[in-house]
């Protein structure tokens, strides 16, 4: 029964080899663990997150500045007492730099708004990012991404449409020194008087606005053309320091890319973060193609403190690095699920932005605003897929992850990265560098499931068959001692017949009183010490009487010859159950 136990055994060892060696039963391959968490997460991640851009159309006016002349002879005469006390040099254009560096520090102070004001019609926005949390179109980004105050709407408009205006009123001014004002520092001072001034009193009127993503065409593929598609606004909070964050929707869409949302307590201060978006650094620069332009770039930092406005908002600060046009963008924990959004960053006097300060508004935050709208997260079958064939794709299998890979292209054609990777895999399988494991054939196939049956059956008869065979014998029990049932010894009274040694043979005497509980049969058995059988039958002996059960003592005959008579009996019982005696066939 045990040799057939470990054949049962070994078979079902069998079958669960070859069932584990199919295709598809192991994804991770030893390499997997060599892929840093980071690239893992930028792969899965990137297709949601998006370029999104805001555009605003205005009238832009401007008054014509007007010098205050009381201001500007005052401005000389200190000018004379710096230079009689050796604060500056006596040439000219020593002293009309520090006059013009006076004017900056304060152009209102020397300059009032004048006639005729300057009229132009202009265009300003800005790039941030967003992320899908829904198939269909839903997405979350930082509120300032979509509307501004007026204030920073005002010095939006004045830094990217006065830029003209601002450069004729700093040549008046340089006229208006004389020719000896020709210093190129005089000249860049004069144009931050203008800038300063300018944005101080700029009127902005029908003010129009639009939202939209910047995405590749159709095709598969990030290509080195974009499309503005349309985005509504649905629901917006207030700007930093407040609850920053904005629900936007694009309408037609399905099977889009998504990332989960996680919980505010899935990171803690020690944690590594990460960061998607879309540093201004590379989408405001003329260096990079539009291709480079619509890739997010990914960043990591430890999660560094907690953080809370005096109002009660929540904020995560991180040293992961970003840059203007990260704002609005997913910040994630180790397992990909997105625990905040990246909402600002303290900036330097030069303009840049301060390493280690960069502020995350929680996820719980985010949560509490589609909750608002009724919108509910959710994975679409696109990222799933997706994600199956990156697991494949990043384990070497190649041919595996190729057809999810396509059917990732079927589900959404303008899927961003989806081509890239179908072309990587096809070059990798050409380059012999697929480790996919083959096709198993249909009649292993089979096969492996008929052992599987067997392994099954046999394992199911080994119990069976334990349940039903009886139980082992149990040794001899103890037969309680009685001095009237002894067998007699040499010289203590007759030999049991068969044994004329004068001997006592411990085979002789039957410890069950000729009752067998197991019901074998009997079957004349040779004395150990003699090879002709014992006479049993009737006339050699007399009749033995029924015995009691099992465990009982047997009853004392009427007399000695008796008692003989019923040992001998007992004797030949004892041997006819034992069948062979063990000397027998040696």
């Amino acid at each position: 029964m045990q040799a057939r136990t470990t054949v049962a055994a070994g078979l079902a060892g069998l079958v669960l080899a070859g069932v584990m060696a199919s295709p598809g039963a192991a994804l991770a391959a030893p390499k997997d663990s060599e892929i840093p968490v980071g690239t893992r997460l930028a792969a899965r991640t990137h297709p949601a997150v998006q370029l999104t851009s805001v555009s605003y159309t205005a009238d832009v006016a401007v008054p014509t500045p007007v010098a205050k002349p009381a201001a500007i002879r005052n401005l000389t005469v200190q000018g004379v007492e710096a230079v009689r006390s050796g604060k500056i040099s006596s040439d000219d254009n020593s002293i009309y730099r520090w006059i013009v560096q006076q004017m900056a520090g304060n152009p209102g102070r020397y300059f009032s708004p004048g006639k005729p004001e300057r009229v132009v019609k202009a265009t300003a926005g800005g790039l941030c990012t967003g992320w899908w949390v829904t198939p269909d179109g839903y997405m979350v980004t930082a509120a300032h991404c979509v509307g501004q105050e007026d204030a920073q709407l005002a010095r939006t408009f004045a830094s990217q449409a006065l830029e003209k205006i601002n450069k004729k009123d700093a040549a008046d001014l340089v006229a208006d020194l004389g020719e000896f004002a020709s210093d190129d520092e005089i000249v860049r001072t004069a144009a931050k008087i203008f800038q300063i001034w300018n944005a101080d009193n700029i009127k902005i009127r029908n003010v129009e606005s639009s939202l939209s993503l910047l995405q590749s065409l159709p095709g598969g593929g990030v290509d080195k053309t974009a499309k503005a598609v349309p985005i509504e606004l649905v629901a917006r909070g207030t700007v930093y320091p407040g609850k920053d964050v904005a629900i936007l929707k694009a309408n037609g869409m399905n099977n889009l890319p998504t990332v989960p949302l996680g919980a505010d307590s899935d990171v803690r201060v020690g944690d590594t973060l990460y960061i998607s978006g879309f540093p201004g650094t590379v989408t405001q620069t003329s260096i990079f193609n539009i291709e480079s332009k619509l890739e997010p770039a990914f960043t990591e930092g430890p999660y560094n403190a907690s953080r809370q406005t005096p109002e009660g908002v929540p904020y995560i600060q991180t040293q992961a690095p970003s840059y203007p046009g990260n704002s609005g963008g997913p910040v994630f924990s180790r397992d990909g699920k997105v625990i905040g959004i990246l909402v600002g960053g303290l900036i330097q006097q030069d303009g840049g932005s301060t390493e280690g300060e960069s502020f995350v508004l929680p996820v719980g935050v985010v949560k509490e605003k589609l909750n608002e709208k009724n919108i509910r997260p959710a994975e679409s079958v696109t990222t799933r897929t997706y994600n199956e064939a990156l697991e494949l794709f990043f384990a070497d299998h190649y041919s595996e992850a190729l057809p999810k890979f396509r059917e990732v292209q079927a589900l959404h054609p303008n899927h961003p990265y989806v081509a890239r990777y179908i072309s990587d895999s096809q070059q990798a399988i050409t380059a012999g560098r697929d480790r996919s494991p083959g096709p198993i054939p249909p009649w292993l196939m089979w096969g492996g499931g008929g052992l599987a049956l067997v392994a099954a059956l046999g394992a199911l008869a080994v119990v069976l068959g334990r349940r039903r065979r009886p139980k082992a014998p149990a040794p001899f029990p103890e037969i309680p001692y009685d001095a009237r049932q002894a067998p007699r010894m040499a010289g203590h009274g007759p030999v049991p017949q068969g044994d004329r040694s004068g001997r006592y043979d411990p085979y002789g005497a039957d410890p069950y009183g000729g009752h067998d509980p197991y019901g074998a049969p009997r079957r004349p058995v040779h004395s150990r010490r003699s090879p002709h059988p014992l006479p049993m039958g009737p006339g050699d002996g007399p009749a033995v009487a029924p015995q009691p059960p099992y465990g009982q003592a047997p009853q004392a005959g009427p007399g000695a010859d008796t008692r003989i008579a019923d040992l001998e009996a007992e004797l030949e019982r004892l041997r006819r159950g034992l069948g062979r005696h063990p000397d027998d066939g040696r």
